[in-house]
């Protein structure tokens, strides 16, 4: 995903990546916000592409997506497998969803985000799903209003990635 917003960049703007960084790096602007708004009102850039140029000029884009998910489970190996059957199940659902990791949780997306999942602790793998509108259950636990999502389910091995965990992931996977 992130390969193809650079390309789409480089193609708009006919210059790489590389050059976008350091024209951030020398405009001498430290503020995320800053740096923002200059490539837009500046260089014409829209807000995605500008973004995420001040993002790689900060060094975010070093490590690829599979260092990243290595690194959430190093020293957490035992939880890895509870990630694979949820990820391996989200890819089930349909073609569009899309496996986005960050630094310390990984997003499934479709046209939103409909799950999250963040080891959490070196026994647990929390599941956060985006819900709206759904009561929350013993296992699915309601988040406050402003959380990235509006549930959440604590998964402490793979046995529980069940058909009741796989329903609520599906169910969030369609309201996406």
């Amino acid at each position: 995903m992130l390969a193809s917003h650079i390309a789409g960049m480089e193609a708009k703007t006919g210059k790489p990546l590389s050059h976008w960084v350091k024209v951030v790096q020398s405009s001498g602007l430290e503020k995320h916000g800053e740096q923002v708004r200059f490539l837009k009102e500046e260089h014409g850039f829209g807000h995605g592409h500008a973004n995420m140029v001040c993002q790689a000029a900060k060094g975010r884009f070093e490590a690829d997506e599979g260092d990243m998910l290595a690194g959430q489970y190093e020293g957490k190996e035992q939880l890895k497998p509870i990630y694979d059957a949820l990820e391996a199940y989200a890819k089930s659902l349909g073609d569009d969803v899309e496996i986005s990791p960050k630094k310390t949780s990984v997003a499934f997306r479709r046209s939103k985000n409909f799950a999250v999942v963040t080891p959490a602790t070196k026994s647990r793998v929390d599941l956060g799903l985006n819900l709206k509108g759904e009561a929350g259950t013993l296992r699915l636990a309601e988040e406050k209003p402003g959380s990235m999502c509006t549930h959440k389910m604590k998964l402490l091995a793979v046995e529980e990635v069940d058909d009741e965990v796989k329903a609520w992931l599906k169910a969030a996977y369609e309201k996406a």
